[in-house]
């Protein structure tokens, strides 16, 4: 493996660091506020090639690796950590359906989904089932016509916002085996939405419980086999982990930039407060657990890029320490600013709040340990 980026990769980090540095930056705050990123925004992304990132260019796609994606979520998360890691659940829905769709189902709806002129939700998590998401509840039971739908998901970003929502429901037995993959299209009756959720962060992101009732879905809808939903949802996983662990590091990097820059500023006792020991060591401890973390995430990257046994135990392992590590120096910028640190303007505290969920979603970090474990003590 060669740790240096190519010229290509350099190039695609940086227009997606440009992109979100004057698009996504000067706004965060405003669209926070409002709840709600904006479709322009969205669509401006979906021309740089950034609604289909991981999708085949056969199909409409930008092509890239799983390590190009880290790439550009890492350099969009560090203009806003939500907007990135919204545009990376729509990534994560793309792919699915590109790579597991039949030909007539992508015809129909991956031209837009790539644009981003339609977006996508993922509906896993359900109110009694997420990190034992086998156990979920929502069934698809089959009619003449294709499926009707019962049931709820929950913590679903996009609820109400998006126009296709990726649906995981139960089509046969209670195994995994039973478990099945739906698009369901914004506007079908019998799909509804629960109130915008009051989170701690990504507040720029609409998050609400998505309500199926009765809600008629075409056999045309069902992406791939039967019975290979979850199957299907956990590949995706691999690589929202990895997208969810390059959104971290770009906002943790953020935080780190803005404390380094106030260290030499800020002065007390009469000399920066870069020149203490207690600060000198906080930053030289936050570049080294950045540098780790990039480096084993880029690692994880390639191993799932390059289909070795091990990927997706190193994709657990990547999303678990840079996800811990990324809050950890957030939080540790903040400290630095002190006062300042608790303030909106300054952006850390914004930082810290988007990136404490990032221990939580596509798999909790204790999941993650479950998985490591199980596969260190099968050896």
């Amino acid at each position: 493996m060669d740790f240096a980026l190519s010229e290509e990769q350099n190039i695609l980090y940086n227009t997606a660091w440009e992109f979100g540095d004057q698009t996504i930056a000067p706004n965060a705050i405003e669209w926070e506020k409002k709840e709600e990123i904006p479709r322009e925004l969205l669509k401006e992304a979906g021309n740089l090639g950034l609604g289909g990132m991981i999708v085949s260019e056969e199909d409409g796609g930008s092509g890239m690796s799983r390590l190009d994606g880290t790439l550009v979520f890492e350099a969009l998360a560090m203009s806003c950590p939500s907007v990135s890691s919204f545009i990376s659940i729509h990534n994560m829905s793309a792919w699915v359906v590109s790579k597991k769709g039949n030909q007539a189902l992508k015809d129909r709806v991956l031209k837009n989904i790539v644009s981003l002129d339609n977006v996508c939700s993922y509906c896993l998590t359900e109110p009694g089932s997420g990190s034992d998401a086998a156990a979920l509840k929502t069934k698809a039971t089959i009619t003449n016509e294709g499926y009707s739908l019962n049931g709820s998901k929950s913590f679903i970003s996009g609820g109400g916002f998006s126009d296709i929502y990726v649906v995981l429901c139960r089509t046969g037995d209670q195994t995994p085996n039973g478990i099945s993959m739906l698009l369901v299209e914004d506007g079908q009756p019998g799909l509804s939405f629960g109130k915008k959720e009051q989170k701690m962060g990504w507040k720029a992101q609409p998050t609400a419980i998505v309500q199926f009732d009765n809600c008629a879905v075409s056999a045309e809808n069902l992406v791939g086999e039967e019975g290979a939903g979850f199957k299907y949802a956990m590949e995706g996983l691999d690589g929202g982990r990895l997208n969810i662990a390059a959104a971290s590091l770009g906002g943790a990097q953020k935080a780190y930039d803005i404390a380094k820059a106030y260290s030499k500023e800020r002065s007390a006792f009469g000399k920066p407060i870069s020149r203490f020991q207690s600060i000198e060591f906080k930053l030289a401890d936050m570049a080294t657990q950045l540098e780790a973390a990039r480096l084993f995430l880029r690692s994880a990257a390639w191993k799932l890029d390059n289909q070795k046994p091990d990927a997706t135990v190193s994709v657990a392992m990547a999303k678990r320490l840079v996800t811990d590590v990324s809050f950890e120096v957030s939080n540790t910028a903040l400290q630095i600013l002190g006062g300042y640190g608790y303030l909106e303007e300054y952006g850390i505290e914004k930082i810290v709040r988007d990136l404490r969920v990032h221990q939580i979603l596509e798999g909790t970090n204790e999941i993650m340990r479950v998985i490591i474990a199980r596969a260190i003590l099968s050896e």
